[in-house]
């Protein structure tokens, strides 16, 4: 019998007998699978938790896993042949998703359930999750009928595959630019790592084109491969001299996925239309007023008041910062009427802070190298919340050699989850960013076994070149603290049904708050000494260089704010005032939104809005204001710590076990602004986020 990876009853992933050629039709049978057995729930739901909800869940559970596991590889292992068989069978994935969640049979049980003799007997959590699946039927459709209900449906079936096309064709433009080097003015400025990586990548180009192994790599001697990819493109703006061939990479960053067939400009109108439609068939003036229905901020008002309140402080700051940014390089270039150029401020913002903290971002990569980084982080972690970690790497199978494996215990040595990490850049084949996603989640059997929870973790930081390991610019750091903070909220929650453990039924503008609250270690000094070790020699870096990260954590906070809200508003515009029947572009609208909200307005010819995935291909939308809410509560929360005292191991422990039992215990079973008052005492201010800013 041939083994199927999508179909196997293993708690982890088979990636050695994944074959692209079995997703479409597995995928067609778990489909006719589940709406066979849906049709029989219907006729005889219960309005009880197991006779509904538990029910539901052991139902989804073979088709989640497989659409998950394929929607993971699309992310990186892109290739022709997966993209084919994930168009193939997305549409009756999406058909089926839309009829479970319009079920009229399923919602009337669920609001029976609400309304009757059994309500009482469940917990708050199990009470949230009913309340939450009836409010998402209602999102969803539920009520519509006839030709309302038919549209609705094909208005799903349309964004989903508009989601993906938008995805496909940012990654086939990141991928589409390179511009080779080969002279030593043109990389002049480059520091060795970024030296490295592109060499390293300019081989790579060279021995696929020409299916020859790759040459001797010589970082000196070149050629070197700039490309967009976020470690090279953000290293070449910071250092190279040439001013020309900054502009030419910044033009194509903002310009990219906005041309000929790979062209988002009419994704995106389209997806803005459609969702308009959507929502006012569901009753709703704007998309914005959907997405809030299910998020911790009350209402597209409450947003705005925070967004202003960043804003009234943040823009003026950032005014002043380019100012001076501009006097600085006027004095450095010997120019008195310089005025700098888009694809001149991270150079002369990156001279600039060499200058004020002495040190460059390059001398701390021998500092950071992965498996350093990562013990420190699995420290911290352990030093607060009890639990360590154990790498298990060669015990199951991954999708690319890169990838590491760990398993995770408590303070009882009891194992309690799974986690991959993918953390290098591969732009062949991985989309940008970073993100963490789950393929499990903790759920107590009826058996009383537990399922544990499965996650990955993926970033996209400065890979391994030649014999040396990944050197980690200090922003890979505090992505990765990021990223793991997601995921621990996922591995460390206590809840037993998996509709509402982990990172499960949590408001989406508050599910930010762990990862943001993790960065905040990024800062605290026995943590970073603790971890940052050269890793040639092995010393430790030295305290007065720490103390100089620590002061520049407030460089340009003012422009970082100012830039975060500028996003958060372009995304809260565009899906709540702008009209998209209007005939105005998404993209002059959001330089619109740029006059209010940044210094330095965008280029006539910027299109980057052609790449916000987050708003396009993720889930976003009216829903980037995130960050931000999540900074305030991270920032809040963080200072707990500071005020318990971060330099005694006993108070960490003895606060980091109230954080545990509290955000990372519960999941989605409590309000978060319950659980954050639990936790603080009092609802969340601005007020240390600004002050940890500098802006206060």
């Amino acid at each position: 019998m041939t083994q199927n990876a999508l179909t196997g009853d293993n708690l982890l992933p088979q990636f050695d007998i994944l074959d692209i050629g079995q997703i479409e039709p597995t995928i067609n049978r778990l489909v006719a699978d589940l709406e066979k057995h849906l049709s029989e729930l219907e006729t005889n739901i219960e309005p009880t938790w197991d006779g509904s909800i538990e029910r539901l869940t052991q139902m989804r559970e073979p088709l989640n896993f497989a659409w998950d596991l394929v929607n993971h590889m699309m992310s990186v292992q892109d290739s022709p042949e997966l993209r084919k068989a994930h168009e193939a069978a997305q549409p009756t994935v999406v058909a089926l998703n839309l009829r479970l969640s319009q079920s009229e049979p399923i919602y009337r049980t669920l609001k029976d359930l609400r309304s009757g003799p059994q309500w009482k007997t469940l917990d708050e959590g199990r009470r949230r999750v009913v309340e939450e699946k009836i409010l998402d039927a209602e999102l969803r459709g539920v009520g519509l009928e006839g030709k309302q209900k038919a549209r609705f449906q094909d208005i799903e079936k349309e964004l989903a595959e508009l989601s993906t096309k938008f995805e496909n064709n940012l990654l086939d433009a990141t991928k589409a630019f390179s511009m080779t080097l080969t002279q030593k003015d043109e990389v002049e400025g480059l520091p060795e790592t970024l030296l490295g990586m592109t060499a390293q990548s300019a081989a790579l180009a060279e021995s696929e084109s020409t299916s020859q192994p790759a040459r001797t790599l010589d970082p000196q001697a070149g050629p070197w491969r700039i490309t967009l990819d976020g470690p090279i493109y953000a290293g070449f703006m910071q250092h190279a001299r040439r001013q020309d061939l900054r502009e030419k990479l910044y033009r194509a960053n903002i310009e990219k996925a906005s041309a000929k067939e790979l062209d988002n400009q009419p994704i995106v109108l389209r997806i803005l239309k459609l969702r308009r439609e959507m929502s006012a068939l569901l009753g709703y003036k704007t998309y914005a007023e959907v997405s809030l229905a299910r998020k911790m901020a009350a209402d597209v008002p409450a947003v705005g008041q925070l967004l202003d309140e960043l804003r009234g402080v943040a823009l003026p700051r950032s005014r002043s910062e380019l100012a001076d940014l501009t006097t600085f390089a006027r004095e450095q270039s010997g120019e008195t009427n310089l005025d700098l150029k888009h694809w001149d401020v991270a150079f002369w913002a990156e001279r600039r802070s060499e200058q004020l903290f002495g040190y460059t971002d390059e001398e701390l990569r021998p500092y950071f190298a992965l498996p350093r980084v990562l013990a420190g982080l699995f420290e911290i972690t352990n030093r607060m919340f009890g639990v360590s970690f154990k790498s298990a790497d060669g015990e199951t199978t991954v999708w690319d050699p890169s990838v590491q494996f760990f398993k995770v215990l408590d303070a009882d040595g009891d194992h309690i989850a799974y986690f991959y990490l993918d953390p290098y850049s591969r732009p062949q084949n991985k989309r940008g960013g970073a993100w963490m996603n789950f393929i499990r989640s903790r759920h107590v059997q009826e058996d009383g076994s537990v399922q544990l929870p499965v996650v990955w973790l993926i970033c996209n930081q400065s890979p391994p070149v030649g014999d040396q390991p990944s050197l980690m610019s200090f922003e890979e750091v505090n992505t990765l603290f990021h990223e793991f903070g997601h995921g621990l909220q996922h591995m460390l929650t206590k809840v037993d049904f998996p509709e509402a453990s982990g990172v499960n039924n949590i408001e989406w503008d508050a599910v930010e708050l762990a990862s943001t609250f993790m960065q905040n270690w990024c800062y605290h000094k026995a943590t970073i000494l603790g971890l940052a070790k050269h890793f040639e020699t092995g010393d430790p870096l030295p305290d007065e260089l720490f103390e100089k990260i620590r002061a520049a954590r407030t460089y340009l906070s003012g422009s970082t704010v100012a830039r975060q809200v500028y996003l958060s508003e372009v995304d809260m515009e565009l899906h709540h005032e702008f009209d998209p029947n209007s005939g105005e572009s998404p993209v002059e609208r959001s330089k619109k939104v740029a006059l209010r909200n940044i210094p330095m307005q965008p280029l006539p010819e910027d299109r980057a809005i052609c790449g916000f995935a987050h708003i396009f291909a993720g889930s976003y939308a009216a829903g980037y204001y995130s960050y931000a809410w999540a900074a305030v509560l991270a920032a809040d929360a963080f200072a707990v710590f500071e005020e318990e005292g971060t330099d005694d191991a006993a108070k960490i422990n003895k606060v980091g076990r109230r954080f545990a039992d509290t955000f990372m215990a519960l999941g989605g079973t409590r309000h978060p602004m319950d659980v954050f008052k639990d936790f603080r005492g009092r609802a969340p201010t601005t007020e240390p986020l600004l002050k940890q800013l500098g802006l206060k």
